[in-house]
């Protein structure tokens, strides 16, 4: 997947899967795991920032998100964070977290330091960790379309 970074004009370049590299991003749409505390409390913060970039969040492995993105490997998707550009761009991973970042106005200088080789460490370690944490909530460590992350003491943030 390509690693973002800021151009001039603020679009993320590299070689996404199926656009070209110059392709500009009106939108992104995050694949969130909708099962999982983190996931679900990133979600809410995320709508909560100033957005440079407009995100649409959609439930991993969902129908609407089966829909929307037919060729995509959902199961995939329910593994680790994925972000779809509007012309085809996808991401996931690290690279994932920080178009996510990217989108938003505090923190795309940040951002833009993480996808540098001195700053992707610690995208990978923020990714790994989050991961990390998403499946000791979980009892056999995978995320399932329809399995709950955690018992009724994991509750959703409001």
């Amino acid at each position: 997947m390509a690693t973002p970074t800021a151009t001039p004009t603020g679009t993320p370049t590299g070689t996404p899967t199926g656009a070209p590299a110059s392709a500009v991003v009106r939108h992104l749409t995050v694949l969130y795991d909708a099962h999982c505390p983190l996931c679900v409390h990133i979600r809410h913060w995320l709508l909560g920032q100033r957005l440079l970039v407009p995100l649409r969040l959609v439930p991993a492995g969902s129908e609407a998100a089966r829909r929307r993105y037919p060729l995509l490997d959902h199961a995939g998707t329910l593994r680790q964070i994925t972000v779809v550009g509007d012309s085809g761009q996808v991401w996931s991973g690290t690279d994932a977290f920080i178009v996510c970042l990217w989108a938003l106005a505090e923190h795309r200088p940040r951002a833009n330091w993480l996808a540098t080789p001195a700053g992707r460490p610690f995208a990978r370690a923020a990714v790994y960790t989050a991961s990390a944490w998403r499946s000791a909530v979980r009892a056999d460590g995978e995320a399932e379309p329809e399995e709950p992350a955690c018992d009724d003491q994991c509750a959703a943030p409001r």
